[in-house]
């Protein structure tokens, strides 16, 4: 089978690549050449930018694929992109969109990809996933383009320290906040449900639907069935980083307050129970289960941070602020 993956690289898609591999793909990646390291041995790079969509097709000319997979699409005007790309050109196009694309919050706790409708007042990110599932089934409907629609929810692997609140450029902040003896941060009681998926479980799922003539036309998410509360999260992320964690616990309301670029992650996403009914896909991919525990997928990350000494990099601004919602929230409390 021959696939293209646009990008290829990231915290997902290169867990992906990886066993694309090793169950034979004939694998090409098409991206910028930013990420070389994560490139897999075996993979086939095809240097371009997929944001720009006359050098894309130049560079693309004369290929046909079994399968495209797009990463990096967000919005309407990506996938517009692709299907002039790819119209006549691959068997499946498989888009990544995002399980927080699903009512927020939703009616009942459990997510189906059939059943909870796809909703978010809060986040324009998933708002723009949403158009992009409707732009590309809408061309299914018009001229029979092949398309797939995947929706990972929080998927992790070596190079992320997952959480609701951290620094997305220096992840290693948040372990380095809990050695230290800090406050971390967690939003509401704690109590609210979430499931953590390691990438190489979603790869496990994700390939399954390679070549897959039924799964045209579907939605898939590809989640863990483990359930988790926050706390129950954070304190894992401690033990893995051998100690025990200071957690103060601040409504999602009040951090919006003081930031509101949270309101789309929080009240659009993690701040709401998500469940989710991995029926689906195992009844397309019998062999999928997610076997890695968030307990020992964490210990693994924290293992590759402490291998890659150069990675453990602080947010100085990051700390600065959580510091800041946790003096501002104390005081609120001091008789």
């Amino acid at each position: 089978m021959k696939v293209l993956f646009i990008g290829g690289t990231g915290l997902i898609s290169e867990a992906v690549s990886k066993l694309a591999l090793e169950r034979g793909i004939e694998l090409y990646l098409f991206n910028r050449g930013k990420r070389d390291e994560f490139v897999p041995e075996g993979a086939k790079v095809i240097k371009g930018d997929i944001r720009d969509a006359e050098q894309a097709a130049a560079a693309l000319e004369g290929y046909q694929f079994d399968v495209v997979v797009d990463w990096i699409a967000f919005t309407p005007e990506h996938v517009s992109t692709d299907i002039a790309l790819f119209r006549g050109r691959t068997n499946q196009y498989i888009f990544i969109s995002s399980a927080s694309a699903y009512q927020k919050p939703p009616k009942h706790y459990i997510i189906t990809e059939d059943a909870t409708p796809l909703e978010n007042q809060y986040w324009q990110y998933s708002r723009d996933k949403i158009a992009c599932e409707q732009l590309l089934l809408d061309e299914q409907a018009s001229s029979g383009f092949p398309v797939t629609i995947v929706r990972p929810s929080f998927t992790y692997g070596d190079t992320m320290i997952p959480a609701a609140l951290n620094s997305w450029q220096h992840p290693w902040s948040l372990i380095a906040r809990m050695r230290a003896g800090q406050p971390v941060i967690v939003h509401g009681d704690g109590s609210s449900l979430w499931t953590m998926t390691h990438n190489t479980d979603f790869a496990k799922g994700f390939i399954g639907l390679l070549g897959r003539a039924e799964a045209i036309g579907e939605a898939y998410h590809i989640t863990s069935d483990e359930v988790l509360t926050w706390n129950q999260i954070y304190e894992a992320i401690g033990s893995a980083a051998g100690v025990e964690p200071k957690l103060v616990h601040i409504s999602s309301e009040f951090l919006i307050s003081h930031d509101p670029d949270l309101e789309g992650g929080l009240l659009g996403d993690k701040s709401v129970t998500s469940v989710f009914d991995n029926r689906k896909i195992k009844r397309l991919v019998p062999d999928f289960s997610a076997d890695l525990s968030f307990e020992e997928g964490i210990k693994r990350t924290v293992a590759w941070f402490e291998a890659h000494p150069e990675r453990c990099t602080e947010d100085d601004a990051w700390n600065e602020q959580m510091d800041t919602i946790i003096a501002a929230h104390a005081a609120g409390f001091k008789k």
